[in-house]
């Protein structure tokens, strides 16, 4: 009988971080703080310290064997080693820097947030670095890592130069460089929302009840677990650290992986595929459809943050280790534990909810048309995750979760319904 491998996070921690999270929340609130980075700092940090404080204290992550760290070897560390990495991680800051630099997308006004936290922090980050990588240095079972393989090559020191650790160094980085200045902007949008907006005003009825007020309660709580959401997001993409084993283990080695991932953000999602291919917004969607019975829209509503709690369940469950196409430990609780991809198939349900262009589009061929554009979207994640499969595959513990709930998950009958979307390894389909 196939276990259920253990996670390397716990939703008790997880659910403690949260909580020292929302007391900031709770503070900031009633502070006169005018800065939304140093906010969303705060938060972030309140969320993380607690996280990294507990797991080291029960879970002990630090000596995982999956860190790639010894601390019982007598390693008095080498200068040399660490100067080279050193070098290697400076050209990944510059790396990160001229994409920043050159493309259009970041010259305008709309992550000024992100890169002005990012020139104050620049220094004390290229600082830190020096203790932080000798000490991790004299720790490691094997220090000759991507950092050391570019540095290496830069310096031109290392003849037989290990091309996929540096590719794989630098794909991690260009994962952190895309998504975080996005993550960050729209979790420093919410909390800001969350912030100054007037509570007593949404939760106080006046009159009837009403669609109005039925809304107002819905957008408030769906504003709210996004910022969860969010904020576990924005952590993961901070705290990549091989010390905590939250380091990026690999990533996403193929183009397919890449592009169908890319094309669900902005600006891709927004510019091009969003607006000009995939959109299936009719102009209504539940919230017209539902006004005249307010009860009605109130359960219906209801309805739909309950597969976002799942998808905010979800991202919970990362702990400090979010982060798209890549791997940085195989989660096994939470939602996890039930289904593979719950954060996809809850999100895609409340999709369907939200929009639905079956009966809010005016005219049968719009109805037709629009849902067709939904299903394709329902495609684009169904691909997400049989990559996501393939790539977490190589990882014998993912092997095992897959197994596990092919027997026991939610949906297991599904594969034995259609065998070809059943798991295997390092294929996205079953062909067998």
């Amino acid at each position: 009988m196939i276990e259920c491998p253990k996670s390397p996070t716990s939703m008790r921690i997880n659910a403690v971080g949260l909580l020292c999270s929302l007391s900031s929340l709770v503070w900031l609130r009633g502070s006169d703080l005018s800065s939304p980075s140093l906010a969303i700092i705060i938060a972030s940090l309140s969320l993380a310290i607690p996280i990294i404080f507990l797991e080291s204290l029960f879970l002990k992550s630090y000596k995982n064997s999956t860190t790639g760290l010894d601390f019982k070897q007598n390693n008095t560390g080498s200068l040399t080693r660490t100067a080279i990495k050193l070098v290697g991680f400076y050209a990944c800051l510059a790396f990160v820097a001229l994409v920043y630099w050159l493309f259009p997308e970041y010259r305008g006004g709309y992550y000024d947030t992100f890169f002005n936290l990012l020139k104050s922090i620049f220094t004390g980050l290229c600082l830190v670095a020096i203790p932080y990588f000798y000490f991790v240095d004299r720790m490691m079972v094997s220090p000759k890592d991507g950092y050391w393989q570019l540095g290496a090559f830069i310096l031109g020191r290392n003849r037989s130069v290990d091309w996929s650790s540096i590719s794989q160094l630098l794909l991690g980085w260009t994962v952190k460089l895309f998504f975080l200045p996005l993550m960050f902007k729209y979790s420093s949008n919410n909390l800001n929302l969350i912030v100054n907006q007037d509570i007593t005003q949404i939760f106080t009825l006046t009159g009837d009840f009403s669609a109005r007020y039925s809304l107002n309660l819905y957008q408030f709580f769906n504003n709210f677990l996004f910022y969860i959401d969010l904020l576990f997001v924005t952590v993961g993409y901070c705290f990549t650290v091989r010390l905590f084993d939250a380091h990026i283990r690999s990533t996403e080695p193929t183009f397919f992986g890449w592009f169908i991932a890319l094309i669900c953000y902005q600006p891709f999602w927004g510019a091009v595929f969003g607006s000009l291919y995939i959109s299936y917004n009719s102009g209504r969607d539940w919230s017209n459809f539902f006004w005249d019975l307010p009860l009605v829209h109130f359960s219906y509503g209801a309805l739909i943050l309950f597969f976002v709690v799942i998808y905010v369940w979800a991202s919970m469950a990362f702990g400090i280790r979010f982060s798209n196409l890549t791997h940085r430990g195989i989660l096994t609780n939470g939602p996890f534990r039930y289904t593979k991809h719950p954060a996809y198939i809850a999100k895609n349900i409340s999709w369907w909810l939200i929009f639905m262009p079956f009966l809010v589009a005016p005219e049968f061929d719009d109805k037709l048309r629009l849902s067709f554009l939904l299903l394709l979207q329902n495609v684009i994640y169904f691909l997400r995750a049989r990559t996501e499969e393939k790539h977490l595959s190589a990882d014998e513990n993912y092997v095992r979760y897959a197994q596990y709930i092919e027997q026991h998950g939610l949906f297991a009958w599904v594969g034995h319904r259609l065998p070809i979307i059943k798991f295997k390894r390092g294929q996205l389909f079953n062909s067998q």
